[in-house]
C-alpha cells in the first residue's frame, strides 16, 4: 500500500489523458502534387432512368381487400415467354365412317360382280325402272329389294314443272355433297290431275335419267309411297 492513494472527494476516479503526440508537416515542395484521376463513370442502362424513384415516392394508396387477395394468391407466378401464348395440340381430324364406307364398297362391288339369278330375270315387270349403260343388271337388283338403306328425300307435291326442276336439281346436288347413295323422290301418283294422269311423274323420270350422278332408280315399295314415289341411287362423290 506504499503507493496508494485516497479517493478523491467525488468517490471518482481520474484518468490522467496521455498528450496527443503530433507529426511533423511534411516540407512544401514547389510543384503542387497531381490529383489521383478519377475512375471513369460505367453509363447506366436508358430504362434505369424511367423507373420510379422509391425513396422519394410518396407513399403507395393502401389496397382493396380483393387486391389484396388477389396479390397474394398471384405470389410467385412468372409470365410467359413471348409471343405470350400457349401453343395447343393439331385439332384432330373428322371421324370417318370406315365400317360403312366398306358395307357400300361391298354392296357395290356384288351389285356390279354378282351372279344373275332367275329371280332376278323374272323381277321388274311394267313398274318405271333406268339402269345407267354399262352396269350389271344385279346394281338395279339390289336398289329394288331395298340393299341400299334410303338416307334422304324430297317431296314435289304442289309444284310447277319449273320449280320441280330446280328443287329436284338442288336437291341431288346436295346430297352428292354430303355423300348420300340412295334417296327417295316423291312425285305423287297424279290422282288430282285431270284424265288422273300425272304430269309430273313422267318429268321426273326423264329428268333423273339426264342427270350424270344418278345410277339407277326404280319405283318405291308400298309402305315407301308406291307408284308415288322414286328409290334414287346416286353416284359416289369420289
Amino acid at each position: 500500500m506504499a503507493d496508494a492513494k485516497p479517493l478523491p472527494p467525488v468517490n471518482r476516479v481520474q484518468l490522467i489523458k496521455p498528450k496527443r503526440q503530433t507529426s511533423p508537416r511534411p516540407a512544401v515542395s514547389e510543384k503542387p502534387a497531381p490529383a489521383p484521376r478519377k475512375a471513369p463513370e460505367l453509363a447506366l442502362p436508358a430504362q434505369w432512368s424511367a423507373l420510379p424513384d422509391r425513396d422519394n415516392a410518396p407513399p403507395a394508396a393502401p389496397l382493396a381487400p380483393e387486391q389484396a387477395e388477389f396479390r397474394a394468391a398471384m405470389a410467385g407466378v412468372q409470365a410467359l415467354p413471348p409471343p405470350n401464348l400457349v401453343t395447343h395440340g393439331t385439332r384432330p381430324p373428322p371421324p370417318r365412317p370406315l365400317q360403312h364406307l366398306a358395307d357400300e364398297r361391298a354392296a357395290l362391288h356384288e351389285s356390279l360382280h354378282g351372279p344373275i339369278a332367275l329371280q332376278d330375270r323374272l323381277e321388274g315387270g311394267d313398274e318405271p325402272h333406268y339402269l345407267r349403260h354399262g352396269l350389271a343388271q344385279t346394281v338395279l337388283r339390289d336398289l329394288r329389294r331395298g340393299r341400299w338403306v334410303t338416307q334422304d328425300e324430297i317431296d314435289l307435291h304442289g309444284l310447277n314443272r319449273d320449280e320441280a326442276r330446280h328443287q329436284l336439281a338442288a336437291f341431288l346436288a346436295a346430297c352428292l355433297h354430303h355423300g348420300k347413295r340412295c334417296v327417295r323422290v316423291v312425285h305423287g301418283k297424279g290422282l288430282g290431275s285431270p284424265q288422273k294422269t300425272s304430269i309430273l311423274r313422267q318429268l321426273v323420270r326423264g329428268w333423273l335419267a339426264q342427270r350424270q350422278e344418278v345410277l339407277a332408280y326404280c319405283q318405291a315399295k308400298p309402305p315407301d309411297g308406291g307408284e308415288g314415289a322414286l328409290i334414287v341411287l346416286l353416284r359416289n362423290q369420289k
